[in-house]
């Protein structure tokens, strides 16, 4: 199965007085470096715990081919309760996930694929002695958390349940710095500013138009996995016409159909992929892995000595 994450930012960001979600690291935003990090490591179901400044935030990332989840109860939870939304979605789509809360967008994409070549119910990132997010919990993890009504959030569950955990040690700091207060944020700025450069593909195939990238195949699988076009459509911030058009874009380009719709009756109607249509995004999927592997080969062999 997939691996999958939650990164949780329903948060009111009272302690550092601006919208930790959106303060910008570079030319970008926090949620939108935590997104693309994830994405440059293989994860395509990643799941974004809205709630204070829910609408503003979703239209901000809605190009980023994420999938939001609201908390709509914010004011009156805690972060635990947002990353058990992300989790209840996830927990039989995917064998293992990654959780990070938004205000710690640093970590490198190295570091999530050397998490992923561990197997533990729970394995943790560890820098200097310290351990950091994101964190990779494996189903019968996430099983127990959701069942788990003790004290202490999610770091008290991983205490308490009885699981296994194992430990990845690394050079990167980027797992322990976050954006809790000013002074944290100036000290997570300086850190960004003296990091190593590295690729980040964002792949799309073209014909006479726009054809087919990341935001597409996500739309398919949330049709796939929804049975409905208005659900996916609304799972990734866009409008119902929109996703029906850029639909009948990518058939009209393709030559054939990709959403087999059912007409509603007394239950209403459906949508599922055709034969084609999930044969096309499985080939896909399978080929921005490859193309994003040989990409980091490429940037070792021709600029990692120039760019340092």
């Amino acid at each position: 199965m997939k691996v999958g994450a939650v990164i949780t930012a329903a948060g009111m960001s009272s302690r550092m007085g601006k919208f930790k979600p959106m303060l910008s690291i570079g030319s970008i935003s926090v949620a939108q470096r935590i997104i693309a990090t994830l994405q440059q490591s293989g994860i395509s179901q990643i799941i974004v715990v809205t709630g204070y400044n829910a609408d503003e935030l979703e239209r901000h990332l809605t190009k980023s081919g994420v999938i939001f989840l609201r908390n709509e109860n914010y004011k009156n939870t805690e972060m635990f309760d947002s990353a058990c939304i992300g989790f209840r979605y996830l927990r039989r789509k995917c064998s293992r996930i990654l959780f990070t809360p938004v205000d710690i967008p640093l970590f490198r994409a190295d570091t999530v694929e050397e998490l992923l070549k561990k197997h533990s119910d729970v394995v943790y990132p560890v820098c200097a002695g310290l351990k950091g997010h994101p964190i990779l919990l494996s189903s019968k993890a996430i099983d127990l958390i959701l069942d788990y009504n003790g004290e202490g959030g999610l770091a008290g569950a991983l205490q308490k349940l009885d699981i296994s955990e194992a430990y990845v040690y690394l050079e990167d700091e980027g797992i322990l710095y976050d954006a809790d207060t000013p002074e944290e944020f100036d000290k997570l700025l300086e850190y960004h500013n003296s990091q190593l450069m590295r690729p980040v593909i964002k792949l799309s195939l073209e014909k006479e138009r726009r054809f087919f990238d990341q935001h597409i195949a996500l739309l398919l699988e949330l049709i796939d996995e929804t049975r409905s076009v208005k659900t996916a459509c609304q799972r990734m911030q866009i409008s119902y016409s929109k996703g029906w058009k850029t639909l009948n874009s990518i058939e009209d380009q393709a030559g054939f159909a990709l959403v087999l719709r059912k007409q509603g009756g007394a239950r209403g109607g459906s949508s599922s992929l055709t034969p084609e249509g999930r044969l096309l995004l499985e080939r896909y999927r399978k080929y921005e892995k490859a193309v994003r592997e040989a990409s980091v080969e490429l940037y070792e062999k021709y600029l990692s000595d120039v760019l340092k």
